[in-house]
């Protein structure tokens, strides 16, 4: 009654309007499957695991995909990734799938194989490569050799190699027969690898690749005249054949018959690599008047042939002193050559040379800004472009330069000696000491590095009893090294050693004639009092270097 009575006061308002009926559609409930089980998910998930080079997850999601799908090439899939991970029992599921999905068996033979391998069942892996190479399939070889590369057993995909792959069994391709030859050397089978390679002469006497594989083998084993012979039987049926030329030549020369490399190369056609060891070969044995011939015969080439060449006129230009035209040969080397860093680097060199530092500097410049994505020509030009610095007793900027070569290349023990050298120079003993310590650390037994660092402190006048023990080290392993030498007359002159001193010193001075050893012996040679005989070295140093600024300082200090 209490809600009869209360619905009595509320106002009553007038009947709502049906609900219109639902669609069908609407009343429809759709099912999402989980991830586990959606099969395009695992599919896309898997191939953005094999984007990001994670073998394990891209396997996991397969073998996921696999038990949803009836798809063979998604087994198939599955299981090569378990086999790449070496998970034996995801294998063994997605092999099983692959069979019950109409795999075939020389299809699932190299999958099977490798598993087999991963167990150490040889004869079963065996069994499924036999299938493989009997089933005459297009890429039957190169999955077999796929399958012998990826094995953990080297000794065991040997024996696999030698038992099918024979030459009773090869296919008549020239290629498969070598890429065995290859395999087998790389497993250390050599002995069937010339084997094969022998076989591959007899069945295709016209593959002159063939005759070089046989070569490098036999020169491999160190039987050279074996491959001289060889060859030349190769040359004499393919006497155009630039690859075998270059090969002969090589060979050629090795064994000491430069002429007949030479000879060999004058004739025939001529490629840039033909062109590049004829220069080797007559720099290497200090042929002068063939490098002349060589660089008149590459300049009066076709313009085509000149300017592929560029890189290498240079190089002839520069052994014969023609640095201006080195300069201009490689001003052609296009930016897209393999040597084009190579010869700024080379006209660097030369600018210096010519007395045009400042020009070198700003070519070194623009090369720092040019490689700055790549760091070890980054490195170089660094460094190139302290060097100079540094042979302009520029030190502060020769300081800054090799900062930044190490900033490239932190702890290069090279960049770390030779900033330690311009710090000794400039005057900055401490971080001189710095760098010489960190090198020491980095290679203990570097006798330059101990030697410099037992210079600076003598030098310094401080820290003498190690810098004798520095200086002994090196001296005892470089007896008759003239720095060497310097380094100990001038620890015994800060060690008040005069007669000691100035022996080792002669001794130096006597060896090389540099301006600063002669100024150390002149020095002390003045401290001895013999006046006469300090002015006489003291005025020999001047002709060797007018400017030497130890020469100045030393002579102010003893001269006021």
């Amino acid at each position: 009654m209490l809600g009869l009575s209360a619905c009595t006061q509320v106002p009553i308002k007038p009947a709502a309007p049906p609900a219109p009926a639902p669609q069908p559609l609407a009343r429809m409930v759709v099912a999402t499957p989980d991830a586990d089980h959606d099969l395009v998910a695992q599919l896309m998930a898997g191939e953005m695991a094999l984007g990001r080079a994670d073998l394990k997850a891209a396997s996991g999601h397969y073998g996921r995909a696999m038990a949803i799908s009836n798809d063979p090439a998604v087994a198939e899939r599955a299981a090569r990734l378990a086999v790449a991970v070496h998970d034996d029992a995801a294998a063994g599921l997605a092999l099983d799938r692959w069979r019950a999905l109409g795999g075939k068996p020389e299809a699932m033979a190299p999958v099977c194989a490798q598993v087999a391998l991963d167990r150490g069942d040889t004869t079963e892996a065996l069994r499924q490569l036999q299938i493989l190479t009997d089933s005459h399939r297009k890429n039957a070889w190169r999955s077999f050799v796929q399958v012998l590369v990826a094995a953990r057993d080297q000794a065991q995909a040997g024996k696999l190699l030698e038992a099918l792959a024979t030459p009773q069994r090869l296919p008549g391709d020239p290629q498969a027969w070598l890429a065995m030859s290859e395999l087998g050397e790389k497993l250390g089978r050599h002995a069937y690898a010339q084997r094969i390679a022998d076989a591959a002469i007899e069945r295709f006497p016209g593959n002159t690749e063939a005759y070089g594989w046989a070569a490098k083998l036999m020169v491999g084993s160190g039987n050279g005249k074996g491959a001289l012979a060889l060859l030349k039987q190769a040359v004499a049926k393919a006497p155009d054949d630039v690859h075998l030329r270059l090969l002969y030549a090589s060979l050629l020369s090795e064994s000491g018959d430069y002429a007949a490399a030479a000879k060999l190369l004058d004739h025939g056609p001529q490629d840039a690599d033909t062109w590049q060891l004829r220069v080797a070969l007559a720099a290497r044995n200090k042929d002068t008047r063939a490098l002349a011939s060589l660089y008149r015969q590459l300049r009066q080439a076709a313009p085509e042939v000149r300017q592929k060449n560029a890189f290498l006129l240079g190089q002839l230009a520069e052994m014969q002193h023609r640095d201006a035209e080195a300069l201009a040969w490689y001003d052609q080397v296009g930016d897209d050559d393999p040597h084009a860093f190579d010869a700024d680097l080379r006209s660097a060199v030369l600018l210096e040379a010519q007395g045009r530092s400042a020009d070198a500097h700003q070519l070194l410049g623009q090369m720092q800004v040019n490689y700055l994505d790549q760091p070890d020509q980054l490195r170089q030009a660094w460094q190139l472009d302290a060097e100079i610095y540094l042979r302009e007793r520029n030190y502060p900027r020769a300081i800054d330069a090799f900062d930044h070569a190490l900033q490239v290349a932190p702890n290069d023990p090279t960049l770390l000696y030779d900033r330690g050298l311009a710090y000794a120079s400039a005057g900055q003993v401490d971080p001189a000491v710095r760098d010489f310590r960190s090198l020491l650390k980095l290679k203990p037994n570097d006798i330059d590095a101990s030697n410099a660092l037992g210079y600076t402190l003598a030098d310094a006048n401080r820290d003498l009893p190690e810098a004798e023990r520095l200086i002994a080290r090196a001296r005892a392993a470089r007896p008759n090294d003239p720095s060497i030498a310097d380094s100990w007359g001038w620890l015994q002159y800060r060690l008040g050693h005069l007669e000691q001193a100035a022996q080792s010193l002669r001794s130096a001075w006597e060896s090389g004639k540099d301006a600063d050893i002669g100024v150390h012996l002149g020095e002390v040679l003045w401290k001895q009092g013999d006046r006469s005989g300090a002015k006489r070295v003291f005025e020999a140093v001047r002709k060797l270097d007018p400017h030497n600024a130890s020469l100045q300082s030393t002579l102010k200090r003893l001269n006021p």
